[in-house]
């Protein structure tokens, strides 16, 4: 299965000098927030293929425009071609904003998706906005990643786990891509494509 990942800043490749083909082989489009609305919703007039999103810590938008023909797995498990995919979008509470969350409140989330995740017999590829704690986060309180994505990992071993929210132009050793134990992790900052 080939995926495109998307998230944090509209990839002009895909926007401002769309063609069609650029959209050939691809099999599942998923967006790890902070995307304009239109920007998904203008993909999903031309994709063939779903497209699948979380919200990002800018995405409060989200509420009065949500990107048409977009399916949302924030706090759910979506199932594509027999691939189980959890979503936990949001990042780590720095400001109170809606979609920031504490650690406990991350877990509770988490917690909640357990049942599913367990009739489903596991989980094959994790969704996020923020990172995992100390795995392509920064030290500063607003990219600090989640222990709780670590645990997830650690607990269902998925095949990928794919966030945004670390940006290439912050200069901070960006990473795109790692492993942890079994899990290839991909910071999918803009555009990535991987085969699954």
């Amino acid at each position: 299965m080939r995926i495109l990942l998307l998230a944090d800043e509209e990839s002009k490749y895909y926007w401002d000098f769309f063609e069609k083909s650029k959209l050939e082989g691809i099999d599942l489009i998923i967006s790890c927030g902070d995307l304009a609305p239109q920007f998904l919703s203008f993909l999903a007039t031309f994709a063939k293929v779903p497209i699948l999103y979380i919200r990002g810590n800018h995405d409060g938008c989200y509420d009065e425009t949500p990107p048409d023909g977009c399916v949302c797995i924030d706090d759910d498990i979506y199932i594509h071609e027999g691939i189980r995919i959890m979503g936990l979008g949001g990042c780590m509470c720095y400001n109170e904003g809606n979609l920031q969350f504490t650690e406990k409140q991350m877990k509770k989330r988490a917690r909640r998706l357990e049942r599913k995740a367990k009739r489903l017999g596991g989980v094959d590829v994790l969704i996020t906005h923020s990172p995992a704690y100390r795995l392509n986060d920064s030290e500063d309180l607003p990219h600090t990643g989640f222990k709780t994505f670590l645990d997830l990992m650690d607990k269902y071993e998925p095949k990928l786990f794919a966030h945004g929210h670390v940006h290439i132009n912050y200069g901070r050793d960006f990473k795109r891509e790692c492993m942890y134990g079994n899990t290839r992790v991909i910071n999918a900052f803009e555009k990535h494509i991987v085969e699954l």
